[in-house]
């Protein structure tokens, strides 16, 4: 599993989340308490928004912990919104494409948990990324599918619908076609200008998620497990949960995979 953090508010220094506090994210890679791998050193990413609707984005295949780099960026950019994740791979290659997050466009995607059996289906599940976007799909992860399916399903126009859409999707051909646990959850995405998050798995073990508005830095922290433990007010996402986060405003409803309805339509549409 995979450790992850994210920042939507008043410009703040990437470094604040990612390296400064005691358990940051990157003291996270080497020593996480929130999944079952302690160890998250599958390679790192960082996609942050500033002067242009595109985000920008630093990925390699080192460990966070090992990379100065990636500590000297964080350090002197500054942004309003931005997402950083440490990986650790559920069976794909360790590869710079296969690090997220993942960007479309505006769009900037990260995800944490398991679609159980992709390898098996994978081939089948990649025909339902558009043709546009598949020419842009550079990896091999279940992670990277499930964005761009989302996408090609309208993520622009109605981000919780294509994404329980995709995720339904998904699901059904690892219960038709894949082993167990068939979904696994914990995601964010954004286009820069909302941050939305999703907590959801088909079992009962879905993938933490934790949230807090900071007063002293004036936004919104999302995080796969919290960076503070001694101070801040951290919330538990509830399971199946879709989260929306812009300003000071916090939106969360339940998050509900319409099972086979929309493979059906889906599939209809691509005959």
């Amino acid at each position: 599993m995979c450790r992850w953090a994210a920042w939507q508010g008043a410009p703040l220094f990437i470094s604040e989340i990612l390296s400064a506090p005691d358990h940051s994210l990157i003291h996270q890679s080497r020593e996480a308490s929130k999944c079952k791998t302690a160890i998250n050193a599958d390679g790192f990413g960082v996609a942050w928004y500033d002067q242009r609707p595109e985000p920008g984005l630093y990925r390699d295949v080192y460990p966070a912990w090992s990379d100065p780099n990636l500590r000297s960026i964080a350090e002197q950019v500054r942004s309003p919104l931005f997402m950083a994740h440490v990986r650790a791979s559920t069976g794909t290659a360790t590869s710079r494409n296969n690090c997220h997050p993942f960007v479309q466009g505006q769009w900037a995607f990260m995800h944490n948990g398991q679609i159980g059996g992709f390898e098996g289906f994978r081939r089948k599940a990649e025909h339902l990324i558009t043709d546009d976007l598949y020419l842009t799909r550079k990896g091999a992860t279940d992670s990277e599918a499930l964005f761009l399916i989302a996408c090609g399903l309208g993520l622009d126009a109605n981000p919780k619908g294509a994404m329980e859409h995709a995720v339904d999707l998904l699901e059904t051909m690892s219960r038709e076609g894949g082993i167990g646990p068939h979904m696994r959850c914990a995601a964010a995405f954004t286009d820069g200008k909302a941050l939305y998050a999703v907590r959801y798995a088909s079992d009962d073990l879905a993938p933490s998620l934790f949230y807090q508005w900071s007063e002293e830095w004036q936004g919104w922290a999302v995080v796969s497990e919290p960076y503070d433990t001694d101070h801040g007010n951290w919330i538990e996402v509830p399971k199946g949960s879709f989260c929306r986060f812009e300003g000071r405003h916090c939106e969360i409803t339940p998050f509900v995979p319409a099972q086979n309805n929309t493979v059906r339509h889906f599939e209809t549409a691509f005959r």
